[in-house]
């Protein structure tokens, strides 16, 4: 069978908030029309998503089983770790602003650019380890803005347990939550090594706990590509479905 492939669009756009140009990976399905009305699927470290995780691909192919929702794919690539930090980490200099950059500006403008539904369900985050974590951080703070999280092995620590802890709307996201059974060493930016199995778990108690809409993995297997792209079409149909 012949892969299907649409088109990928780079534009660049200025954020206010961010004080800089975000230039953005923009994938139309090779069924695209504007005719139609489209999910949005934003993908954080969108480069990786595009090259590793071949999202793409998958996107098509679980376009053709008829598995997903008619879907845009736009990807935020990084510049480098620092700037990835700053941004994805909820300690990180510019954190808030890169969360009302995906809110205020990058929203608007992607309503404006194309057929897209217009509302919180209608659009997915997507995101692995940090990236995992500035999507949900995201819903959390513009739950009517973004409906739906896809976190691949999320950083969690006490101030993120919190912030679900106290999030009061749990009814308006729909999650999904993997981890790999052998991330108990991962090297983060800082340096550090942490284990991420324990507090990922303890994370899934408190999502179920506090009744999110929310489908939990566990993969065998540690915290690279290797594991995170098999894992990706099982995000996709569980957040994109029709």
């Amino acid at each position: 069978m012949t892969e299907q492939k649409g088109t990928t669009l780079e534009q660049t756009i200025y954020s206010q908030e961010l004080n800089e140009e975000v230039t953005l990976l923009i994938y139309l399905p090779s069924t695209y029309s504007p005719l139609h009305k489209y999910s949005l699927l934003i993908a954080q470290d969108g480069k990786d998503y595009f090259m590793l995780g071949k999202i793409t691909r998958a996107v098509e192919d679980l376009l053709g089983r008829k598995k997903i929702d008619r879907t845009i794919i736009v990807g935020i690539p990084y510049k480098d770790v620092n700037d990835r930090y700053e941004k994805y980490h909820p300690s990180g200099k510019k954190h808030a602003a890169y969360l009302r950059f995906l809110a205020n500006e990058l929203v608007p403008y992607l309503d404006k650019e194309f057929p897209t539904y217009q509302m919180g369900l209608g659009r997915a985050l997507i995101g692995d380890s940090l990236g995992g974590t500035v999507s949900l951080l995201a819903g959390l703070t513009y739950p009517h803005t973004f409906g739906k999280i896809a976190m691949q092995s999320p950083y969690m620590n006490e101030t993120i347990m919190e912030k679900v802890k106290h999030f009061a709307h749990p009814h308006l996201l729909q999650l999904y939550h993997s981890i790999g059974t052998e991330e108990t060493a991962v090297k983060t930016t800082d340096g550090k090594v942490r284990d991420f199995v324990t507090p990922n778990r303890q994370a899934h108690q408190l999502f179920k706990q506090k009744g999110f809409t929310y489908k939990y993995e566990e993969f065998n297997g540690d915290h690279t590509w290797t594991y995170w792209q098999p894992d990706l079409p099982k995000a996709l149909e569980n957040i994109l479905v029709i």
